[in-house]
């Protein structure tokens, strides 16, 4: 499933796609929606916004397109009226004349106007989002110390995006890793230091996979293990997906458990409970 930082990498595209710019048409998969591809295709699209895993494409008169990629949903960029040969349902596309931004497969796709954003059920709701440039880690300690969060384990915690928007599963693993805490401590079993570091690296581990395409390994590491040849799915991360390989810090092999319902790694040694 993608997360955040994918989700906002998406949003460039369609951004630079089809904002700013004439529309020649929009088509809606779902028949309750079919009453605004001529309402909305006489607008201008004035920008486009995330929050977590959540999209909202921002027309100039006060509506919003509004989707969740959730598991399967994904956008694709294309040039004007080329569809890709693929198995996937077409739920949304909107074209210029020049490019065509196409989301396939999502299911969560609604219309809203500016005045009930701040009350939906998703987009109104969430925690900060770790990629707007707003949140602090500050603020990531402090909701980890509220009484609603700071009991509750943090392999669940960390997932959950009424507490902090854009982490999911791979980012997860990654920030207990550099923040050295074990995957079954809470807010209140942590020092202060590891409370420092696991806020830090909230914030700092999607900003860093949104800037090269899903790296969370040290970048120096990381390119000196590419330039040895390694495969990418051995030097993107520290520990996720890494299950039996030795630990980059201490050389410990990485471990793998279930963490409600879903992966998650960690080092035995440098996140010892």
């Amino acid at each position: 499933m993608p997360e955040g930082p994918e989700i906002r990498r998406a949003a460039d595209q369609v951004e630079r796609a089809i904002a700013r710019q004439p529309l020649t048409e929009i088509f809606f998969a779902f028949e309750h929606l079919k009453p605004y591809e001529t309402k909305l295709v006489t607008q201008e699209i004035r920008g486009v916004e995330t929050k977590g895993k959540g999209m909202l494409i921002c027309f100039a008169q006060g509506l919003n397109i509004y989707s969740h990629n959730q598991l399967y949903g994904q956008w694709m960029v294309r040039r004007a009226q080329d569809y890709p040969p693929t198995n996937r349902q077409l739920r949304l596309a909107i074209h210029t004349a020049q490019k065509s931004a196409l989301l396939y497969s999502a299911s969560d796709i609604e219309v809203l106007a500016d005045a009930e954003l701040a009350t939906h059920s998703f987009w109104g709701r969430v925690g900060p989002d770790v990629l707007n440039p707003e949140t602090t880690p500050e603020q990531v300690r402090d909701r980890l110390l509220a009484p609603e969060f700071r009991r509750r384990r943090l392999t669940t915690l960390l997932l959950d995006q009424h507490f902090l928007a854009g982490l999911g599963n791979y980012l997860r693993s990654e920030v207990l890793f550099v923040a050295r805490v074990h995957p079954a401590r809470r807010p209140l079993d942590c020092t202060p230091d590891q409370m420092a570091r696991l806020a830090e690296g909230a914030i700092a581990l999607p900003r860093q996979s949104y800037e090269t395409g899903g790296i969370t390994n040290d970048l120096t590491l990381a390119q000196s293990l590419k330039a040895a040849g390694q495969p990418r799915r051995l030097y993107r991360h520290w520990v996720f997906g890494r299950d039996g390989q030795p630990c980059f810090v201490c050389e410990t092999p990485i471990e793998k458990i279930d963490a409600g319902g879903r992966r998650c790694y960690y080092c035995p040694q440098c996140q010892s409970a």
